[in-house]
């Protein structure tokens, strides 16, 4: 299936809200601006995936990876990384760190390693998810891009 979707680049905000909305996941920073780093799959009035990506020079955060529930298990996450962490090379990152509360086993089988929150870099521990909008529980992981 992951194939034979496109994946498509500056999704609508108010459908990464939904779908972020219905994942439990935070959206209270999110603008129309973000958006320009963000790609998904699906119509663009109902994507089916979404992933994000923030660029702090060398280092990038990817964020927000949702896939509707129905469409699981046909590698659209795997597609949507991928995608993102092109993205983030092709924006000058070296590095790519996320914190994740579920999906930790799904990022390490793609090379993500836990990595110590102490040692982020300054432009990511300043960002909204890792100074609050994410739990402290939350895994912190990083990969060389």
């Amino acid at each position: 299936m992951a194939a034979s979707l496109a994946i498509h680049r500056e999704p609508r905000h108010a459908e990464v809200v939904r779908l972020l909305e219905r994942a439990a996941l935070p959206t209270s920073d999110l603008t129309d601006e973000d958006m320009r780093d963000f790609f998904y799959v699906g119509p663009a009035n109902a994507p089916i995936g979404i992933v994000g990506v923030q660029l702090y020079g060398a280092d990038a955060l990817l964020r927000s990876l949702v896939v509707t529930q129905e469409h699981r298990a046909h590698g659209l996450g795997r597609a949507l990384v991928e995608r993102a962490e092109q993205h983030a090379r092709e924006g000058g990152a070296s590095k790519i760190y996320l914190l994740t509360t579920t999906a930790e086993s799904f990022f390490r089988s793609r090379d993500y390693v836990p990595t110590s929150r102490d040692g982020a870099p300054l432009a990511i521990r300043s960002t909204p998810e890792f100074a609050g909008l994410c739990p402290a529980s939350s895994a912190f992981l990083s990969k060389q891009l």
